[in-house]
């Protein structure tokens, strides 16, 4: 925003503007961040949670695609020394460089929609921050934190899962933006375990047999590591790891908790 005009939303990038109030606070209540905390927020646009930010917390890193967002921001906030803005995409951002520490920072963000896996993901790679709080959509809140067995639980749960603690934290009801956006939104945190459950070459190895997993959802385990192109574990060697586990060869994805995946990608070696 410039001059009190507001930046109308694009729909190429996935924009609907936080304006009520009540859950901007909320949304930064949850992140819990101190006046000694570094905080990293992503897409902030017209300022919804920055402004509840901005000389609460030790330093806070702003990451903005938008033209004329980041031009608003950067005439707002731009002589402030505790307010650093990058005009960029954050899947092109250098967590690294932009924080100071990044495995002590703080996450929050009303991420686009079109693209909330790829930051979730993005925002998990190594080194990882001390806390996510983001808003999503709805559905995809309820597939990263879904149980086990049910429809929703699939490749992201498992994913995201294996690296940290999802929670659903509370629903965004539409009239909260402008303009109305089509779905619901909610609140999830992201905590990281600490210390790191996998090697980097474990958690590739995980993650390569979860997607392969569950892109052949509907079919048997057993057929699934034997069949599938990004697998073809030899026979008895599969057969090996499932009996070690307790695995049933006819489970299907769903079936399997996170830990099992870690336990299975860990026995097949």
């Amino acid at each position: 925003m410039r001059g009190g005009e507001a930046v109308r939303a694009k729909k190429s990038l996935g924009q609907n503007f936080l304006v009520d109030a009540n859950i901007q606070r909320k949304i930064v209540d949850a992140l819990g961040a101190s006046a000694d905390d570094e905080v990293l927020e992503i897409g902030p646009g017209r300022g919804a949670l920055t402004r509840h930010l901005a000389g609460a917390v030790r330093r806070l890193a702003l990451v903005e695609l938008d033209d004329g967002l980041a031009k608003g921001l950067a005439d707002r906030y731009g002589g402030r020394s505790d307010v650093d803005l990058v005009h960029a995409d954050v899947l092109d951002v250098d967590l690294t460089r932009l924080l100071e520490r990044p495995e002590t920072a703080r996450v929050i963000g009303n991420i686009p929609y079109n693209i909330t896996t790829p930051i979730i993901f993005r925002l998990l790679e190594r080194p990882r921050p001390l806390d996510i709080v983001l808003m999503v959509q709805a559905e995809v809140a309820d597939r990263i934190t879904a149980e086990v067995g049910t429809k929703a639980y699939g490749a992201l749960s498992v994913g995201v899962r294996t690296v940290a603690r999802a929670e659903r934290l509370f629903k965004v009801g539409r009239g909260a933006f402008r303009p109305v956006p089509r779905v619901e939104s909610a609140i999830v945190r992201l905590t990281p375990i600490r210390p790191e459950p996998l090697t980097k070459e474990e958690e590739s190895h995980v993650r390569r047999l979860v997607k392969a997993c569950f892109q052949w959802r509907r079919k048997q385990i057993r057929k699934i590591l034997r069949d599938h192109p990004e697998l073809r574990y030899e026979v008895r060697k599969l057969e090996e790891a499932l009996d070690s586990l307790g695995i049933s060869g006819e489970s299907r994805p769903e079936t399997l908790a996170p830990e099992r995946f870690v336990a299975l990608a860990e026995a097949l070696g």
